[in-house]
């Protein structure tokens, strides 16, 4: 059984382009990609709508016990179609947005990571696993990079992979299964939490312990604080929406509620 805790928040003054959708034994964390000021993506929606119909889209394919990445195909299908014929999908700068899942199946945890929102892993014997779709880390010439290559190798091969208009891009996540069994918790993240290690200097064990002693919502506290105290690296935004998820895994009979 999953026992979830998450916190999520925008950055100061915007509105929240992450998004967490949960099911009895699954949980997505989303979040959006946003046109960089005065690009055209094509689409009158927008981001926030996009994650919120991509989040919702999940449901129906997710309980139905579809593997992960076709879940999520069908979901980035139906979002699709949900856009209503008015918007230009094939827009290089269409609104996208990472994806990490994680459900228990039986015995296993499965899970899927698409983009830059990764999990850690916590086993029971202090192993931690880290799944991190780190492709937009590795786009030639390094950061920052150039709007138009970018978009050049958005869902693209010798690029990277992203939830938006292309279902196929589903079968490029990074997928795996781990038994429930072996497993104390799970941290999902998106990279507005996980600036604390790619910037500030924190590992991913501290991210792990510190989100097992204190909480997501110590987490995004200690965002703020790093930005403040630190500033940002200059291919980096101030702020960015965060958002931090903890699943425990309660074993069978323990009497605590799942969610």
């Amino acid at each position: 059984m999953l026992h979830v805790t998450y916190a999520t928040a925008p950055a100061p003054g915007g509105v929240n382009e992450d998004y967490v959708i949960a099911g009895p034994a699954w949980v997505a964390v989303l979040d959006g990609a946003t046109a960089p000021r005065g690009v055209d993506s094509g689409c009158g929606h927008g981001v926030p709508w996009l994650v919120r119909t991509l989040a919702r889209s999940l449901v129906e394919p997710m309980e139905a016990g579809d593997p992960l990445p076709e879940a999520l195909s069908r979901a980035i299908a139906a979002t699709m179609d949900a856009h209503g014929g008015a918007c230009d999908l094939g827009n290089p700068h269409a609104p996208s947005s990472t994806v990490a899942i994680v459900r228990q199946a039986g015995e296993h945890l499965d899970y899927l990571v698409l983009c830059d929102s990764p999990i850690g892993v916590l086993h029971t014997n202090g192993m931690l696993t880290v799944v991190d779709d780190d492709r937009t880390a590795r786009l030639p010439g390094g950061r920052p990079y150039p709007l138009d290559l970018v978009a050049s190798l958005r869902n693209r091969r010798g690029g990277f992979w992203v939830a938006g208009t292309d279902p196929g891009a589903a079968f490029e996540a990074l997928t795996g299964s781990v038994p429930v069994a072996g497993l104390r918790a799970v941290g999902m993240f998106t990279d507005g939490v996980t600036r604390l290690i790619e910037w500030y200097g924190r590992s991913w064990q501290e991210l792990m312990t510190a989100a097992a002693a204190h909480g997501p919502a110590h987490l995004l506290a200690e965002v703020r604080e790093a930005e403040s105290a630190h500033g940002t690296p200059g291919h980096g935004k101030p702020h960015d929406d965060a958002t931090a998820v903890w699943i425990s895994i309660v074993p069978a009979g323990d009497g605590r509620r799942g969610a």
